[in-house]
C-alpha cells in the first residue's frame, strides 16, 4: 500500500480563510495527502494567505524565507502559496522565490488536483483567474477536514461595496451566492458528522441573494430560517455583515428564530460621518445606531461586535471623537480596532496619511474604551444561567471549553464526555477573555 503524502497548511486571517483551507485539504486528498501537524513532517507546504491587514505581503515573503533551510533539506519538498496574497502577487511570488511549485487565488482552488498533476511534472504553476465555473460544484462533496462540533460554512464570496480602504472586491471578485439547496445539504453532511453549530460566511454574507431549492431567490433570511429546520443542528451564526444589507426579514430572524444566536458582528469602521463617507460606506453613524436599536427591540440581549479604523486620511481629533462617541453609544461586548494601513490600489493608498503617532495614540483610546465595555460586558455574566456548546478539554486537568450563546469562551470542570453537547452552565468568573462557570445538575 502507497504511503500516503503529508501536508502541512498554515493559515492566515479570517473564518473563510479557514474554511478555505479545510476545502483544499479536501482537494488534495483526492491526490492521496494526508495533514500533518508541522512543516518539518510535511511532502508538501501551503500558505493560505491573507491581504487585509499591515504588511500582509511582507509576512507572506517572511515566512517563504524561514522555510528555505527546511526545502534546502528536502529538495522534493513542493510549497504552494494560496489565498488573497497569491491573487494579489501573483508571478511575483514566483519570481521572488524560486522554490514555490504554485500560486493558486481564493477561486481557483478547486483546480488543484490538474495543478498539482502539472506540478508532478516539473512545472511551475500560476492560477488567478475567476473562472466561470462554480468552484465549490468541483470540490469533494465529503467534508472530511471537519473537526469538533462548530463548523464555518461559505454562503457568499465576493463584494460589490468598494470601500476605499479594501482590497477584498479586487482579490476575492464580484459577490456571488451559492446556491441554497448546496448549502443545505453541506449542512446536512455536517450535522451528520457531529456538527451542532454551523457559522456562515462571507465576505457580505448578509447580502446573500442564492438560487432557492424552489426555484425563487431566497435572500438571507430566508437561508437561515430553511437551515434552521435541520434536525440536530442547534446553532447558526453568520459573520461578516454590512449595515446596508440588514434587510427587515434578517432583523425579524433575530427575534424569532430560535436557533440563531444572539450575537452579531456588524462593522461600523468610523463614527464619523465625513469619514464614512470618504470610506465609501454608503451609511452615517446615524443610521448604524438607529440600525442597531431595531434589532435590539427583536432580540434585546443581543451582544454585538464591530470593526474600527483609526487614523484614516483625513481623519481630525473631532472625527476620531465621534468614533468614541458611538461607542459610548452603542455598548460592544467585543470589538476589533485597526489603525489604518494604506492597501496597494485602493483609493485611499493615495490620500495623506494620518500623523502615526496621533494615529497611534487614538487606537490605543479607542482599545481602552472597547475593553472597558468588553469586561462589563463579561462581568455581567457572573451569576447567569448560559447554554455552552462544550468543544474541547480545557488547559486545566478535568477542565473542558466552548462557547455559550454569545459567543463568550467559557470553561468548566467537567466530564470529556459533554464535549460536543450542550449544557446549562452557572457564570461564576470572568476572566480578560474569557469566563469561568460552574455545570448544573
Amino acid at each position: 500500500m502507497t504511503e500516503a503524502k503529508k501536508l502541512y497548511v498554515k493559515t492566515y486571517g479570517c473564518q473563510m480563510n479557514v474554511y478555505d483551507s479545510e476545502r483544499m485539504a479536501e482537494a488534495l486528498g483526492a491526490q492521496g495527502y494526508a495533514q500533518v501537524d508541522t512543516a518539518e513532517a510535511a511532502d508538501m507546504i501551503l500558505l493560505n494567505t491573507c491581504h487585509i491587514r499591515e504588511k500582509a505581503v511582507e509576512k507572506v515573503y517572511s515566512d517563504l524565507g524561514r522555510l528555505r533551510p527546511l526545502h534546502d533539506a528536502k529538495p522534493d519538498l513542493k510549497i504552494a502559496v494560496a489565498g488573497c496574497v497569491a491573487q494579489a502577487e501573483g508571478a511575483e511570488i514566483l519570481r521572488r522565490q524560486p522554490m514555490v511549485d504554485l500560486v493558486v487565488g481564493p477561486q481557483t482552488y478547486h483546480r488543484l488536483p490538474m495543478m498539482m498533476d502539472a506540478v508532478g511534472r516539473g512545472e511551475r504553476v500560476l492560477d488567478t483567474e475567476f473562472p466561470q465555473e462554480d468552484k465549490f460544484a468541483h470540490l469533494p462533496k465529503d467534508r472530511r477536514a471537519t473537526r469538533g462540533p462548530t463548523a464555518f460554512l461559505t454562503a457568499q464570496e465576493g463584494c460589490d461595496k468598494f470601500c476605499s480602504f479594501c482590497v477584498v472586491p479586487y482579490t476575492r471578485g464580484a459577490e456571488v451566492s451559492r446556491p441554497a439547496e448546496r448549502l443545505l445539504r453541506e449542512a446536512r453532511d455536517l450535522i451528520e458528522r457531529g456538527v451542532r453549530e454551523i457559522t456562515l460566511l462571507g465576505q457580505n454574507v448578509n447580502a446573500y441573494h442564492g438560487a432557492g431549492s424552489d426555484g425563487s431567490e431566497w435572500g438571507f433570511a430566508r437561508l437561515i430560517r430553511e437551515m434552521a429546520k435541520i434536525d440536530g443542528l442547534d446553532r447558526i451564526r453568520y459573520t461578516t455583515s454590512h449595515p446596508n444589507d440588514m434587510e427587515d426579514d434578517l432583523i425579524a430572524a433575530h427575534g424569532d428564530c430560535d436557533k440563531l444566536m444572539p450575537y452579531l458582528h456588524l462593522p461600523v469602521q468610523s463614527g464619523s460621518d465625513s469619514i464614512l463617507k470618504a470610506m465609501n460606506r454608503k451609511h452615517t453613524a446615524d443610521s448604524y445606531i438607529r440600525l442597531i436599536e431595531r434589532i435590539r427591540t427583536v432580540r434585546p440581549d443581543l451582544l454585538l461586535s464591530g470593526d474600527f479604523i483609526v487614523g484614516f486620511p483625513g481623519e481630525t481629533e473631532a472625527d476620531f471623537q465621534a468614533t468614541l462617541d458611538l461607542v459610548a453609544t452603542v455598548g460592544y461586548g467585543a470589538a476589533y480596532s485597526f489603525k489604518y494601513s494604506p492597501r496597494p490600489g485602493t483609493p485611499a493608498a493615495e490620500r495623506a496619511m494620518v500623523d502615526p503617532a496621533e494615529a497611534d495614540d487614538r487606537l490605543q483610546r479607542l482599545q481602552a474604551l472597547v475593553t472597558a465595555q468588553q469586561h462589563a460586558t463579561q462581568d455581567a455574566m457572573i451569576g447567569r444561567v448560559v447554554r455552552v456548546l462544550f468543544e474541547k478539554p480545557g488547559r486545566m486537568p478535568g477542565q473542558i471549553t466552548g462557547k455559550s450563546e454569545y459567543l463568550h469562551a467559557v470553561h468548566a470542570d467537567g466530564p470529556l464526555g459533554l464535549v460536543g453537547q450542550i449544557a446549562p452552565v452557572e457564570i461564576i468568573a470572568s476572566q480578560n477573555n474569557s469566563l469561568t462557570g460552574r455545570l448544573i445538575g
